[in-house]
């Protein structure tokens, strides 16, 4: 089966990416500046759901299906899904609630690995001693999607 490409523009941010194979994702790439393609860019209800998410509705996304990895990092981003809206944890208590207590950096790699960001809000996961990074779109970005959902760090 085909997969297929959901684009969708979120101002202020930019373009980003889904990609679903059997109504699942199995990958996202969060809005970054760059054009939104014609052919891709449609007004599907996820496509929708997602530009006003960046727009601060609150809307958690928690019933969109995913393919999710196996082992830690299934266990991580299972964790990481029931972290609600406004919440924050730190990268050793998301260790703890996948059941691996002590995998504080474990926990790091999984949030800077995931490539299904905003359905795991690894936005809401920080260090111990203050905001933690954000990879390459960096603290920033982490804190724009932070105070989308009323949290200032």
């Amino acid at each position: 089966m085909k997969p297929t490409l959901v684009q969708y523009d979120a101002p202020g941010f930019g373009v980003g990416e889904v990609w679903l194979e059997r109504g699942r994702v199995f990958h996202a790439e969060l809005p970054r500046p760059r054009k939104l393609s014609a052919a891709n860019g449609s007004q599907t209800d996820l496509a929708q759901r997602l530009t006003a998410f960046f727009d601060g509705a609150d809307d958690d996304l928690r019933d969109v299906k995913l393919r999710l990895p196996s082992g830690f990092h299934g266990a991580c981003a299972r964790a990481l899904r029931r972290i609600g809206r406004g919440e924050v944890v730190t990268y050793g208590e998301l260790a703890a609630l996948a059941g691996y207590p002590g995998a504080a950096r474990a926990a790091g790699t999984f949030c800077g690995r995931c490539d299904l960001s905003p359905f795991i809000p690894t936005h809401r996961v920080v260090a111990s001693d203050g905001i933690g990074s954000y990879g390459d779109l960096g603290i920033d970005y982490k804190r724009r999607l932070l105070a989308l959902e009323g949290v200032e760090l």
